[in-house]
């Protein structure tokens, strides 16, 4: 990986994490020697904490793989005046600039995969019979898996197009040596090998709950729910449908977390994790200052604004009061000058922004969702399409539903789930969240764009080219 080496030496030396006072205040404790951190549980729990708080770099989920590059890549977003953006919209990988953003974002990902390795190679961890040990090593290897796959969804090709492809180095060892690279089959091998092992791992964390304080607050851990998402999430990657249905059924069925009602849409991810919907999300303090400066704010070369046809997408098959659309929800109208301008606020916490932060409750944990209860019953309705019309179209009702919209076996006439809905809905739910560019790749289906110029709807045709991120050249620059 970039500068893999130096990476490694530095973090053999001295490893510079973060200690916990309080489960949600993490503050900076100090250089620590790695085998001196690692030897109790105390240890063990503060570098955890800091590659959860590593997840919110600006590189990783804190901008980039979250409501930024990624949804550049979508077409959700533009801002012409921005020569990376504008760049990035035309899939330009070869600029200088958009080479430095996947640069970034390979380099902080591979070393927090790093960290990680670190925490599963301790002999406290790596001989995990009994709690909490388990649970650390449950946890980190939810975590390698989690951060592999996103690698490789950016930057190698789709798995039901060529799973013999090239993929890209899985990083298992905390060691000086470089890890190969290998093919995408034998990545998303040791994905699920990772996922599983986290899985058993975890299976009886819900015993533990009231037993430390690593135990509460479990959304912003890599929980056993969590867990069964990402295999659902793999699977359905993978083109394993049965598989994956086995695991979202799993979560929808047994998690403690469920759909949200309708009236419960309004500012329910706006800067905080659902209480109700997140199965995995990232604590963040302030989040809502990358978020309101390029969301809400209208500044040149800063701003992301939202393609220009973005109300007339939440038309599209709409039968009922959808609530997201309701005042300042998932999107706010400003006046720029003598012209009004959507901005999508979803993800702007709602009562900082309001200039009221003493009065947001209590129980509101601050922060990133990377993983959502509506992505199961999507993968439900996606998974059973071709065999079990009738389930597929129930478990997408549910989530039409939740969000105050007409189920389809109620219309009139009564209609049955397509493949276009689910994915017209996925995005109508999931943007700002950095997961509609994942989808269609996966599916190699063309990306809907938004010609400014023209005043019209484009489409930009499926191709490798479109969909494989270059590895950066620092890789190849620095492996020894």
């Amino acid at each position: 990986m970039k500068t893999f080496k130096s990476i490694i030496a530095l973090f053999v030396c001295t490893t510079l994490l973060t200690a916990c006072e309080d489960f949600l205040n993490i503050t900076p404790e100090g250089q620590i020697k790695q085998s001196e951190l690692l030897s109790t549980a105390e240890g063990i729990e503060d570098a955890m904490y800091g590659i959860y708080s590593q997840l919110r770099n600006t590189s990783l989920y804190g901008q980039e793989l979250s409501f930024h590059t990624v949804e550049i890549l979508a077409q959700t977003f533009s801002c012409m005046n921005n020569p990376t953006v504008t760049a990035l919209t035309e899939y330009e990988y070869s600029n200088t600039n958009v080479k430095s953003v996947f640069d970034g974002i390979w380099t902080a990902m591979y070393k927090n995969i790093s960290n990680v390795n670190s925490i599963l190679a301790a002999p406290l961890v790596a001989e995990a019979e009994e709690f909490p040990y388990t649970i650390y090593r449950g946890e980190a290897l939810g975590l390698r898996a989690f951060m592999h796959f996103d690698l490789v969804r950016l930057f190698a090709e789709q798995y039901t197009q060529n799973p013999q492809a090239e993929g890209i180095p899985y990083a298992t060892e905390f060691s000086l040596k470089t890890p190969e690279f290998e093919s995408l089959q034998k990545n998303y091998d040791h994905i699920l090998a990772d996922l599983h092992e986290a899985e058993q791992l975890l299976a009886n964390e819900e015993d533990y709950h009231e037993d430390s304080y690593f135990m509460t607050d479990r959304q912003i851990h890599c929980n056993l729910y969590a867990v069964q998402a990402l295999l659902a999430r793999v699977y359905l990657t993978m083109g394993n449908n049965t598989k994956a249905a086995e695991y979202a059924r799993m979560v929808i069925e047994k998690s403690p977390y469920k759909l949200n009602q309708k009236t419960d849409i309004p500012h329910d991810v706006a800067g905080v994790l659902s209480a109700k919907e997140t199965l995995f999300g990232i604590y963040y303090a302030e989040w809502y200052n990358t978020v309101s400066t390029m969301l809400q704010q209208t500044v040149d070369r800063t701003s992301l604004n939202p393609r220009g046809d973005i109300k007339t997408i939440y038309d599209r098959e709409k039968v009922g009061d959808d609530y997201r659309l309701n005042t300042d929800v998932y999107f706010t109208t400003i006046d720029r000058g003598s012209t009004p301008t959507d901005r999508l606020c979803k993800l702007t916490e709602y009562y900082e922004l309001n200039g009221q932060p003493d009065k947001r409750p209590k129980e509101l944990i601050l922060g990133i969702n990377l993983i959502r209860m509506p992505e199961m019953y999507y993968i439900m309705a996606e998974a059973l399409l071709d065999t079990k019309m009738d389930s597929a179209t129930w478990y997408f009702d549910r989530v039409l539903e939740s969000r105050g919209l007409t189920s389809l076996a109620t219309r009139k006439p009564a209609e049955t789930v397509t493949q276009e809905l689910i994915n017209l809905e996925r995005f109508k739910e999931y943007i700002g969240e950095g997961q509609t560019f994942f989808n269609l790749k996966r599916q190699n289906r063309p990306i809907s764009a938004w010609d400014d110029a023209r005043n019209t709807e484009k489409t930009i045709p499926a191709s490798n080219a479109l969909y494989v991120i270059p590895i950066p050249d620092s890789e190849y620059e620095n492996r020894f």
